[in-house]
């Protein structure tokens, strides 16, 4: 097969200690967070002395500097070793960067210093109860209010939500029926009167991630908390969401390659009708299938990759990676799963908490039915 070209031996390096840290402090106690509904506080911490949080941020701000390649590495790590409670990249890649590349210097020294430690864990707000993906259609407000806003409304499945001591919330500033024009981005901290969370939403799957409902009522906020200029926050999602869905991609695939080996490893040894599972012909050519599609969808996801490094990657490219691969995730899955018969069916093998964790990536991120409304605008 095709081999990689997007890492090299600092990369690899990376990648092998990250990988030990997962395997020695993190998944022996994945199953006691599913329980709870959320990931304890200390292993963020932990995480943020190891490097492996806001790497991409600079040095001065508390992260390594480096490019995206390296949190492509924690997204796949994460994904292979189905760690779907850690919300690190949402905190990493998608928060941070709102901060570093639209926030005042007030806002960046105030926290990402912190988030690059795992001291402070952050979220980010858009969805609410009656929009899904229409993020024009947000009905939360912030009221100018002197040198304040004062924020009403609810958000929904926000991830870290649980957990966070900041939220990057957005808003409509002035006329909520505006649309577009005035959805604004403002940091809100946890703490402030008005300012509530409902408990770790009981999902059919990524149960260790702590997903909730968020509540302002009243939330006096300062004109300072807000990233950007007013009205401006649309377009700052529009940026950065090819970037959220590029993560998407690069999970769904290094999931689906973790289930295929570990399906393969299966067929190899169980038996039936006195034959091992893989010598037969449908287990082979299934495989194959599965190895195949995977490796199209490796070669595309690099390059988006190599794309969004050089600063080059289109909304549609990302559209496109984020539907194709969440939908062959589930496909591959779907089939890993019918090589282990009853077995898949079995919480205690990977395949089938990867087979639940997976369903939501078709959601997240805007649907696979938004991604094909963005490519078919750009034909």
């Amino acid at each position: 097969m095709i081999p990689r070209l997007l890492f090299n031996s600092d990369h690899e390096e990376f990648r092998q200690s990250l990988r030990r840290f997962l395997q020695a402090e993190v998944l022996p106690r994945h199953a006691g967070w599913e329980e709870q509904g959320f990931v304890d506080r200390d292993i963020w911490q932990r995480a943020g002395e190891l490097g492996f949080l806001c790497t991409n941020m600079p040095e001065n701000y508390g992260g390594s500097g480096v490019d995206r390649k390296f949190s492509t590495i924690v997204l796949e790590e994460l994904a292979s070793s189905n760690a779907s409670g850690i919300g690190w990249p949402l905190h990493s890649d998608i928060v941070a960067p709102y901060l570093l590349r639209y926030g005042s210097e007030e806002l960046k020294q105030a926290w990402l210093p912190k988030m690059a430690a795992g001291t402070a864990i952050t979220a980010i707000a858009m969805t609410e109860p009656g929009t899904g993906s229409d993020l024009q259609a947000i009905q939360t407000t912030a009221i100018e209010d002197g040198d304040d806003y004062i924020v009403n409304g609810a958000k929904i499945f926000i991830t870290n939500g649980y957990n966070s001591d900041m939220v990057v919330v957005a808003v409509k500033v002035g006329d909520k029926s505006r649309g577009a024009k005035n959805v604004s981005l403002l940091v809100i901290e946890a703490g402030r009167p008005g300012f509530s969370k409902g408990k770790p939403l009981k999902k059919i799957g990524m149960k260790a991630q702590d997903t909730c409902e968020l509540f302002f009522d009243n939330v006096r906020v300062p004109k300072s908390n807000i990233i950007g200029q007013a009205g401006a926050g649309f377009t700052m999602l529009m940026q950065e969401l090819a970037w959220e869905r590029l993560l998407i991609a690069i999970t769904s695939v290094a999931n689906a390659e973790a289930m295929l080996a570990a399906t393969i490893e299966y067929t190899r040894d169980r038996q039936a009708f006195g034959r091992t599972v893989s010598s037969f012909q449908n287990t082979r050519f299934k495989l194959a299938e599965m190895k195949t599609e995977l490796q199209i969808a490796r070669v595309f996801v690099d390059r988006c990759v190599e794309l969004e490094v050089e600063g080059e990657l289109r909304v549609d490219a990302a559209a496109a990676a984020k539907y194709w691969c969440s939908d062959l995730q589930g496909k591959v899955l779907d089939q890993c799963l019918q090589l282990h018969g009853g077995y898949g069916f079995m919480q205690e093998y990977p395949i089938a908490r990867a087979y639940i964790d997976a369903r939501a990536q078709r959601i997240y991120g805007g649907t696979n039915e938004i991604m094909k409304e963005i490519i078919s605008r750009s034909i």
